[in-house]
């Protein structure tokens, strides 16, 4: 019996992942101790108990994006979580670690315990957290390949996808047409309209629902279907015949399904997401971070299933100007989704395996 720590907590992104691989990994060893670590105020503190798993939470290191005062405390901060992250995993068996704030101090604590650990890099650009993990260790896994940089000779495994986007993946794939009408007759969108999903991540997006408030009388008055996940920190908004606003999506493979154009962030799960399910994209990347969403976007675009903006274009005028072109744009773009990263969850478990053979 091994016992099992997973590092990857603050947002979707690096926790759906996670926890992605945990559970095949449970699938496959039934005995095995899993557990993840968190903060006090991560997202994962939701996720991850209901998934059935154990949250361990470690002290953040809050690291201010711009330079400010804050940075003197980084050393600070850093020895405290690296010393909580030190007594969770003694006597642990291996780390799999995901990015995020929550996985630095872990990687640098199982390198001193002498803990094998396993990093997946999910964006296109990686963030700092794993970019210091991987010096700390040879087992390296990404998404998708990387040209140049530490990850240039990671296993490329693609991004663990969620049960029902998987499950949906797999039903789909006889008939891709009749599968995406069936998810709108479940969705209840009216016949013939297009429909539009828009989100913002999981917190929700202010600039992008701002946006929406503006353009929705444009948008109905040409009978399109907007369904609307405005974040759940965020005021839900009226409904009306063609508008559906909601704090989060419960179905999100049936949306993805039925969407004709969906206008979201480029996160690495959204776009992993949306390559296997859905037709169309507007990406609005955030603007803020090292630019790994704009990156995440342009394979996308390259397949002719996306178009990116930056947010300081994307407006009301800009989006009821063009929503014609880009629903024109998403018929013309490929019915059938996407199984490249069907297996990703087993690869990333089997780069485990391996860790832990030869340590």
């Amino acid at each position: 019996m091994a016992s099992i720590v997973f590092a990857g907590g603050g947002t979707a992104g690096h926790i759906e992942p996670a926890l992605a691989v945990a559970r095949f990994w449970k699938s496959l060893n039934p005995n095995d101790e899993i557990s993840f670590l968190g903060t006090k105020l991560g997202l994962e503190n939701t996720l991850v108990p209901g998934a059935g798993f154990t949250v361990v939470n470690i002290p953040k290191v809050r690291i201010a994006r711009k330079p400010s005062l804050t940075w003197f405390r980084i050393p600070l901060d850093l020895f405290g979580s690296v010393k909580v992250s030190y007594s969770i995993l003694k006597n642990k068996d291996l780390l799999v670690g995901f990015g995020g704030y929550v996985s630095a101090p872990a990687y640098i604590a199982a390198r001193i315990l002498g803990v094998p650990t396993v990093i997946h890099e999910a964006n296109a650009k990686p963030g700092w957290a794993n970019r210091l993990g991987a010096m700390l260790t040879p087992h390296l896994a990404v998404a998708h390949g990387a040209n140049s940089g530490m990850f240039s000779d990671a296993l490329i495994t693609g991004l663990p996808l969620r049960s029902d986007v998987a499950k949906a993946v797999n039903e789909s794939m006889g008939d891709w047409q009749k599968a995406r009408e069936n998810a709108k007759a479940r969705l209840g969108i009216p016949v013939g309209n297009a429909f539009i999903f828009v989100m913002g991540g999981s917190q929700g997006s202010t600039a992008i629902n701002s946006v929406i408030a503006q353009a929705l009388p444009a948008l109905t008055s040409k009978q399109i279907f907007v369904m609307h996940s405005v974040g759940q920190k965020n005021a839900l908004p009226s409904a009306s015949d063609f508008y559906r606003p909601v704090s989060y999506v419960d179905a999100m493979a049936d949306v993805y399904l039925a969407s004709d154009l969906i206008i979201a962030r480029s996160g690495a799960v959204t776009c992993s997401e949306f390559r296997a399910l859905g037709r169309y994209a507007l990406f609005v990347p955030l603007p803020i971070g090292n630019g790994e969403q704009f990156h995440n976007a342009r394979e996308l675009v390259a397949d002719g299933r996306a178009k990116i903006i930056d947010q300081k274009n994307f407006s009301a005028q800009y989006l009821v100007s063009t929503i014609d072109s880009l629903i024109k744009s998403a018929q013309q773009s490929p019915v059938q989704g996407s199984t490249i990263d069907l297996d990703a969850a087993q690869k990333i478990a089997a780069l485990g395996q391996h860790a832990l053979e030869i340590r």
